[in-house]
């Protein structure tokens, strides 16, 4: 089996890969320049060398074409795109770009292959919206609240109306937020797990962080992307939501964080206005339930242990 991963030195693309290569998988992967690119995340988990790299840029047609020719793969992975949810704000268009037509391409590519692909799309749990006290499940509406959820909900409807139109293999994983320590630092998470760590070890620093009541159903990004090699082995496509079930506040983040550090997080953590967003969502929860019962999926990992983990492992054994 082959698989093309997109965006393969991210978080979910570097874990992905290691997954794939020990399940026998010969896995190309791509950055936009696969030249200059560092690919540090590979180097982390042991795997850079293993992975065959190109160059592709997912909202140039040929590019993504002349990418999946070359690699010729059974599986394709799109986990390309920015992936930030604060930066949709100031880079909007540049969102839109890199998901939407990053996804459209790959599924033109599909339709015009002669060979039989599956494609995986990275799906998000932005585009839900605020969820209230219903954790959602894979028939809840959309109501996506950033520049980066309108990219992600008008993806998620591109693979649904391709698979029904011309019976491809595509779903989409709705995955909740889901870290590790391969997360970029200017995501909040890690910028706390560090703050915490530095402040432990003696630094005078504040960390200020934006709305400390909000809610998310944080998992482990390993777990994350077993359910999305599982979701391509079914008989039939379907979108599936991969979840904890558990919605934890932020605040209870930060307290995990710095309590796993022998510290009081009230003494060193500020909330500033400045740090909000022009729109935020207050409660995010999973409903699994689907993943359970048709991939065997379910996670192991609570929001506790994800943070005990980013503090006190490294990649490597993740």
């Amino acid at each position: 089996m082959k698989a093309l991963i997109c965006g393969v030195n991210g978080q979910d693309g570097a874990y992905l890969a290691r997954l794939l290569l020990g399940k026998g998988y010969e896995v190309w992967g791509t950055s936009r320049d696969a030249q200059v690119s560092s690919f540090g995340n590979l180097a982390s988990l042991g795997v850079e060398g293993k992975v065959t790299v190109l160059s592709m840029a997912p909202n140039d047609f040929r590019s993504v074409f002349t990418a999946v020719e070359r690699s010729d793969p059974d599986e394709i992975y799109y986990l390309a795109g920015q992936s930030s949810v604060g930066l949709s704000f100031e880079q909007p268009a540049e969102t839109l770009d890199s998901v939407v037509n990053g996804v459209l391409n790959i599924l033109e590519v599909m339709r015009l292959r002669k060979k039989a692909m599956r494609l995986y799309s990275a799906g998000s749990s932005e585009c839900f919206g605020d969820t209230g006290d219903l954790a959602a499940n894979e028939k809840t509406a959309f109501y996506p609240r950033s520049p980066y959820a309108v990219a992600k909900a008008s993806a998620h409807w591109l693979v649904t109306n391709y698979r029904e139109s011309y019976g491809l293999y595509a779903c989409t994983g709705i995955l909740f937020n889901h870290e590790s320590p391969l997360r970029p630092k200017r995501f909040v998470t890690q910028k706390i797990v560090q703050a915490a760590r530095r402040i432990a070890a003696g630094s005078a620093e504040r960390l200020t962080l934006g709305r400390l009541d909000i809610r998310r159903d944080w998992g482990w990004a390993p777990e994350y992307v077993d359910a999305m090699w599982r979701m391509l082995q079914q008989s039939s496509p379907s979108d599936f939501v991969i979840a904890t079930g558990e919605s934890h506040t932020l605040a209870e983040f930060v307290e995990a964080a710095f309590a796993a550090n022998g510290l009081d997080w009230k003494r060193y953590v500020d909330s500033s206005e400045s740090l909000f967003r022009p729109t935020d969502i207050d409660k995010s929860q999973g409903d699994p339930e689907k993943a359970r019962k048709q991939l065997g999926w379910v996670a192991a990992t609570n929001m506790r242990s994800v943070v005990e983990k980013m503090l006190r492992i490294d990649a490597s054994n993740s």
